[in-house]
């Protein structure tokens, strides 16, 4: 595939408005916006209006995805909805790029992958850490050995939800603190401790409905990987806004400010054996690299940054906080099933685009 790879963004909250629209216009060396689809046909019809592509309603998803010029999706629904709609795009031989956390349940994740890989078709799950540059150079320094062995990560994931009616409060389009915010926290703990965590323990606390929803407004929770190596995060949605995580090793510690907030300043600090270094990072585009990246994956037959598995490893762990926060216990992790790994090799080597 030669041409820029065309984009039906489905979903037109906040998070495609701000962010996913606008990156495809700045990723037109390989991108382009093709088509915007939602629940609200007026929405739809005022961006497809200001970004120049078709306006669509969910019910004319299908529609959308017979274009020959449509080759891929970009989902921005509530949690809720991101299995169906990847399914009936793989079905369609549209590649799919997925918001985190890829779906509600690690059966839905298995769908979707399943799905894409029947239908040879690209999936990944849009995590940005890979695309900030303070993160990449905290694991770096990590593997490389500069704190020694590390033994413990630490976050705080935590932010004010204003709007009582925002999808993030509720239970049935896959709110809570731990899909909303402790993805993220979960996807860093695993790229810098390594192996799957074996091991999870939880608890999520209401302290007061003013934030309304159905939904945990806070949790903390431990996950034990292999080697004794211990994370710790704590997640909320009514709290003074931060944003940060530490790895801490034999030798020395590297912390990150502003680890998880779109579009920000980060500072990266290394404290090794007393001697102490800070760097501070601008502001990047980094949904315009998710999509250039993922572009380029289409275009060139490439495996992903994040490919599926990524998403599905991430909702097993959330899985098991809240049934450990439900049942007041520690919930074992089993090991994915060979089928799962199996699945993902083929899926991220031999997909081809079937449109």
């Amino acid at each position: 595939m030669t041409k820029a790879v065309g984009y039906a963004v489905v979903g037109l909250g906040t998070v495609a408005r701000t962010a996913v629209l606008p990156a495809i216009v700045a990723s037109a060396a390989n991108s382009r916006l093709v088509a915007v689809v939602s629940g609200d046909r007026s929405k739809a019809q005022l961006l497809g209006q200001q970004y120049r592509a078709t306006p669509y309603h969910y019910e004319e998803l299908r529609q959308c995805l017979q274009r020959d010029d449509v080759h891929a999706v970009y989902l921005t629904v509530p949690n809720s909805l991101h299995c169906d709609y990847a399914v009936e795009a793989a079905r369609a031989g549209v590649h799919v790029l997925c918001e985190p956390p890829m779906a509600l349940t690690a059966d839905e994740c298995r769908r979707m992958i399943r799905a894409c890989h029947t239908n040879r078709v690209k999936l990944m799950i849009a995590y940005r850490l890979g695309f900030r540059p303070a993160i990449v150079r905290a694991v770096a320094l990590v593997r490389a050995g500069q704190i020694g062995l590390p033994k413990t990560f630490s976050a705080d994931i935590t932010c004010r939800v204003q709007d009582p009616g925002c999808s993030w409060l509720q239970r049935r389009l896959g709110g809570g603190t731990v899909y909303h915010l402790g993805v993220h926290g979960i996807n860093a703990a695993r790229r810098l401790l390594g192996p799957e965590p074996a091991q999870v323990m939880a608890m999520t606390a209401r302290t007061g409905r003013r934030h309304g929803g159905d939904v945990d407004e806070g949790a903390v929770f431990l996950l034990r990987f292999p080697d004794e190596r211990l994370a710790h995060l704590h997640t909320s949605f009514g709290e003074e806004p931060r944003s940060t995580f530490t790895v801490l090793g034999e030798d020395g510690f590297v912390e990150v400010a502003g680890a998880f907030t779109p579009e920000a300043p980060m500072t990266l600090r290394l404290v090794r054996r007393g001697e102490r270094q800070e760097t501070t990072f601008e502001p990047v585009d980094e949904t315009a690299a998710v999509v250039t990246h993922f572009s380029t994956v289409v275009r060139e037959d490439r495996e992903p940054e994040s490919p599926g598995i990524e998403g599905l490893e991430d909702v097993r762990i959330i899985e098991a906080i809240y049934r450990s926060a439900r049942d007041g216990r520690p919930v074992t992790l089993p090991r994915l099933q060979r089928v799962d790994q199996e699945d993902m090799r083929r899926s991220a080597g031999d997909q081809r685009h079937a449109g």
